[in-house]
């Protein structure tokens, strides 16, 4: 078992996707790390993850409650849903103007 999931961390390295913003302009874009980030995650490294791309927590909750809110509909589940989407952009935005500082 130990063995599968070191394959599959090798495999899923080996296919990220490059940063054409990065290449071509020689600068991150807002969404650099986010991949990384996602596999410190899948590999149980939760700070890294975080170091690496902050918004990635904010964005995990987004996503879940939207899942979770398509499956039980309720009570102010837009009110929620507009507050977790300006959480994950303000979170993308800030670490993003703190990358050029």
């Amino acid at each position: 078992m130990r063995l599968k999931a070191l394959f599959i961390f090798l495999v899923l390295e080996s296919y990220m996707l490059p940063c054409y913003t990065k290449q071509l302009f020689g600068i991150d874009c807002p969404g650099c790390g986010l991949q990384r980030s996602a596999l410190f995650l899948i590999k149980g490294e939760f700070i890294s993850a975080f170091i690496m791309y902050p918004a990635i927590y904010p964005m995990l909750m987004l996503f879940a409650f939207l899942g979770i809110k398509k499956l039980f509909p309720f009570k102010h589940s837009n009110t929620i849903t507009i507050t977790l989407m300006v959480s994950t952009v303000s979170f993308i935005l800030i670490n993003y103007f703190l990358k050029f500082i």
